[in-house]
């Protein structure tokens, strides 16, 4: 296999390994449970392998702020006022250098644990991918855990000093913490520093990011966000430690939270360094504004971009019928010279989960979609876990609410994880046949995507053009394309709509000339979701016929 098309399992890992069946909203830890790195046994691990995944991403792996107290292992107690959730958000980190207590069997050998999880992820064929939050940390930020000669953020600060390139934090000098529509419980924070989101005020909301603090890097933001790059700002280096101590743990991929909100020269010289001593190291960045995508390839030299405002949202509008097939072209137009720089989802963390009452409200509606999503391009794939099984993210866990969500702030188990991990190991009948019918189709179409050269590395042609006016074909609930290889070829038709389709789909001219393609009147193709074979035209005289279930799609390959 001379590349490999990414596909990454995103798990969150504080909730895959939980076995406590009956959970409380709101509920402590020892109440509700919690997974821990070694339920990723190398069974588990062989599983998620055997869906078709390269990559897996360990979400919430660095401490984080929490409303447990482990105050008896010498780690700092957290003030409730200022943490979401009895869990916390792993996206407050308490100690860059650090892994959460939560996760660890033996809190003291938390990060020999890591290591053995890194081998054993190693073992099973996987890359590992973990969260790099740059933007904000959380109000209490301290590391116990810094290698020694590290200086902690904000040690250093001139907390008199609204602004300084060499302080680690923005303050408000003479000014304390606020809370303007709900009770901080006592937190008393002075001066007060500004938050994660951007508010460069002593007064915070309910609906900021008030669990967190910026990080200053160099960007003077109350002064016409003038940039202050030279001497180095001292957060720069501090968090190029960062990423070096966790390449050096053997992480091969680093997904960078909000990547948007610090300065994309940061992200060019360290990337830049970090790639000189680990060349082998992939940054993702989550990025929400289209127009400075390829600043973040070409000067932040990321490897790949969030494809949310683009594929993702056009996606859940055509599933939603919001929208018709058709908007897929304009989308993937609109990026095609950096294609193969977006990185593909249909669910994450921050989404909702497409089986739920929020979204399509019916996991089988996530087929065609997949197949879109996946097999479009040469880019990376990734699926959030519990989505190939169905999970609908409907429990009201406590400060998640019910939201179509699963929750990242709270202690709860996943129903269906629960059920496919003792999959085959206790009892062969823990999953429905739904449940099983969905993940076999998820397994199928992610192991087509390393299994087939054509959709690995082959070029892709669309073909809504030559189908937009064509009776036999409904372009706003169907999407047909080509992959071609050499002379190798698959006609993929996604079908949105939730009945069956006859479909007629018109092969143009073009196509033949463009890729030097003999025309055929019939061939032979073999049906690679079902294995079966299909008798087709493939010529610009006759239209392809093909019969597409609803929600679901065809991917025939054949050779001229």
């Amino acid at each position: 296999m001379s590349n490999q098309k990414i596909v990454i399992y995103q798990v969150f890992t504080r909730l895959f390994g939980n076995e406590v069946r009956t959970t409380k909203p709101w509920g402590t830890k020892t109440e509700n449970g919690c997974g821990k790195m070694d339920d990723f046994t190398p069974y588990a691990l062989q599983q998620i392998v055997g869906l078709g995944a390269t990559h897996i991403w360990y979400t919430g792996l660095l401490e984080h702020a929490t409303q447990t107290d482990y105050s008896h292992f010498g780690i700092r107690k957290d003030h409730p006022g200022v943490v979401k959730g009895i869990a916390g958000s792993p996206y407050a980190i308490k100690d860059y250098y650090d892994i959460d207590p939560d996760l660890a069997t033996s809190v003291p050998a938390r990060m020999n644990e890591f290591e053995a999880l890194v081998k054993r992820t190693k073992e099973a064929g996987l890359k590992i991918v973990i969260d790099f939050v740059p933007n904000h940390v959380t109000r209490e930020y301290h590391s116990d855990a810094k290698p020694d000669g590290v200086r902690d953020l904000g040690e250093d600060d001139n907390k008199d000093q609204s602004f300084s390139t060499q302080n680690n934090f923005y303050y408000k000098p003479g000014e304390s913490l606020h809370a303007t529509d709900f009770d901080i419980r006592g937190y008393w924070e002075y001066p007060a520093r500004a938050t994660g989101n951007d508010v460069f005020s002593a007064w915070v909301s309910r609906n900021d990011w008030y669990e967190t603090i910026k990080l200053n890097y160099g960007v003077d933001y109350q002064n016409g966000h003038q940039c202050h790059f030279d001497p180095i700002p001292s957060t720069w280096n501090k968090m190029l430690d960062v990423l070096l101590f966790w390449s050096g743990k053997g992480v091969d991929a680093f997904r960078c939270d909000m990547a948007e909100m610090v300065p994309v020269e940061f992200w060019g010289w360290a990337i830049r360094k970090v790639k000189d001593q680990y060349p082998h190291i992939i940054f993702i960045a989550e990025v929400y504004n289209p127009a400075q995508y390829r600043k973040y390839i070409h000067e932040g030299l990321f490897d790949y971009l969030y494809d949310k405002v683009g594929l993702y949202d056009t996606l859940r509008n055509v599933i939603c019928g919001n929208a018709s097939a058709t908007e897929i072209t304009r989308c993937w137009q609109s990026v095609d010279d950096i294609r193969e720089h977006m990185l593909a989802f249909l669910e994450n963390h921050d989404e909702q989960r497409l089986a739920s009452e929020f979204f399509a409200g019916n996991s089988q509606m996530g087929r065609a979609p997949l197949i879109v999503a996946s097999c479009m391009g040469t880019n990376p794939m990734m699926i959030y876990f519990g989505q190939e099984l169905g999970e609908r993210g409907m429990d009201e866990e406590g400060f998640s609410g019910r939201d179509g969500r699963t929750s990242i702030f709270d202690y709860w188990t996943v129903d269906k994880i629960r059920r496919w991990r003792n999959q085959g190991q206790f009892n062969n009948r823990k999953l429905t046949p739904d449940e099983v019918s969905l993940q076999q189709f998820y397994s199928r179409v992610l192991h087509l995507c390393n299994e087939e050269e054509v959709l690995r590395e082959g070029e892709f042609y669309d073909l809504m053009y030559a189908n937009l006016d064509n009776p036999n074909f409904n372009p706003a609930k169907q999407y047909a394309f080509i992959r071609r290889k050499e002379k190798t070829l698959m006609l993929i038709v996604a079908n949105f709509d939730n009945k069956d389709a006859l479909v007629e789909v018109n092969i143009p001219k073009h196509i033949f000339e463009f890729y030097r393609l003999k025309e055929t009147e019939y061939i032979k193709a073999e049906g690679l979701l079902t294995g079966s074979p299909h008798h087709i035209s493939f010529s610009p005289n006759q239209p392809t016929k093909l019969l597409v279930p609803g929600h679901n799609g065809r991917i025939l390959k054949f050779t001229l």
